[in-house]
């Protein structure tokens, strides 16, 4: 990688590229760019041969205008605070984007679970649970699963939570699983909203998206859905990665047969009738649409000057720097912004909130129709604005839809005391 950009100075920058097709005031825009409080603690757990360990942890609530904090939970060894604040901002502004009633939040352990038992797991969630007590709530901050956390972890905090309230709160954390209030439909929502906001692309180029080729890096649950889905509907998926590695077969891979092969053996790489591959050469692959369903920078301006795909949409949170957006518009490249093409996590953690207040549950057809509605919709307001602003970068008319909603919300409630 060239560049040394980090994800909130991305973020710093696309807010102000998209300011100024907004009327927002330079003071508004400041604090619109800036987390209203920021949890950092240390985390002390016994690990199983009765030895301390510490975990440095956060939890960032960026904007609350326009309702509860909401935004995932990540278990790495990389997690930092100011990852953490960038993503709870990301995902202000993709609430916003898609119109739910939430502000933005994230959270992090700095672990790696797969160094830890299970045991040892539920114990730091557990620890950071207790910390995260004053802060969370139904209707103050919702967390959700992220990177490397799940159901499980979901319903050990939720569990923590009620524990120490002496209360019942389901909708204090989402994405959890079905038996303790979970929603249908929340496990395969990012990847679905990822395959429809491509699928709205390919039509909005006048292509279609069941005859495109497709490469996906990252083949968590994102990634792997992504894939799958896709291939439903139609489209050849020809390459995947994950941390290990890259494997491809252009004639096409069972997205389903290689979960399987890593959930048997750790890694994609080694799956039968397939090569092996570079994982930056899977970025820089001649396919129709590539899916970035890792981490942050994956694409960089010098990489990003080798992508060869038509179509990006991208399923990971902040995978190409402003730079190589840059370099993306030049080559003509259409890519929909993470804050669009992942926001179907947040949409139906939004429905599994719901259902948990009204204590209802709906049917993952209802579930998956009213996703698709949602994503249908902010894809055509964003397809308005790029026409409205005369502008070519999907992006910026992404913040400035989102922008303009906050700022709107902050307007209205006003600055007190």
């Amino acid at each position: 990688m060239s560049e040394s950009t980090t994800p909130f100075e991305n973020l710093r920058s696309q807010l102000e590229t998209a300011s100024s097709y907004v009327d927002v005031a330079p003071d508004v825009l400041d604090r619109l760019s800036h987390p209203e409080r920021v949890l950092e603690t240390n985390l002390t757990i016994e690990r199983d041969d009765g030895t301390l360990e510490r975990f440095p942890a956060f939890r960032s609530q960026f904007n609350g205008d326009r309702g509860p904090y909401k935004g995932g939970i990540r278990y790495h060894p990389d997690v930092t605070r100011e990852e953490v604040v960038a993503l709870s901002g990301w995902m202000t502004y993709k609430c916003a984007l898609v119109d739910v009633p939430f502000g933005g939040g994230k959270g992090g352990i700095v672990v790696d679970p797969a160094a830890l038992s299970t045991a040892e797991l539920e114990r730091l969630t557990r620890a950071y649970g207790t910390e995260l007590r004053p802060l969370v709530g139904e209707d103050r901050d919702i967390p959700a699963p992220d990177v490397n956390t799940g159901p499980r972890e979901m319903n050990w905090l939720k569990d923590t939570y009620e524990t120490l309230e002496g209360t019942t709160a389901p909708g204090s954390f989402t994405g959890k699983a079905l038996e303790t209030g979970g929603s249908e439909g929340r496990v395969e929502a990012t990847g679905r909203s990822t395959v429809i906001a491509a699928r709205e692309a390919f039509e909005y180029l006048g292509r279609n998206l069941d005859d495109a080729t497709v490469a996906v890096q990252g083949y968590g649950n994102a990634g792997w859905i992504s894939a799958k889905l896709a291939a439903e509907a139609g489209a050849t998926v020809v390459a995947v990665s994950d941390s290990r590695g890259a494997i491809v077969d252009r004639d096409g891979l069972d997205p389903i047969a290689v979960k399987e092969h890593k959930d048997e053996t750790g890694s994609v790489v080694g799956f039968a009738d397939a090569e092996p591959f570079a994982d930056d050469a899977l970025l820089t692959m001649d396919v129709d649409l590539l899916i970035p369903a890792a981490l942050e920078n994956a694409v960089d301006a010098e990489l990003a000057a080798d992508v060869q795909a038509d179509v990006i949409s991208e399923a990971a949170n902040g995978p190409t720097t402003p730079a190589a957006d840059e370099v993306l518009l030049e080559n003509e490249v259409f890519y929909v912004p993470d804050i669009l093409a992942n926001a179907g996590g947040v949409v139906v953690s939004y429905y599994e909130w719901v259902q948990n207040r009204q204590r209802v549950s709906w049917s993952e057809e209802r579930v998956n129709r009213e996703l698709e509605e949602t994503i249908v919709a902010a894809f055509d307001a964003l397809v308005e604005t790029l026409e409205s602003i005369a502008s070519d970068d999907p992006r910026t008319a992404a913040y400035v839809i989102a922008i303009d909603r906050v700022a709107a919300a902050a307007e209205r409630n006003g600055t007190w005391p």
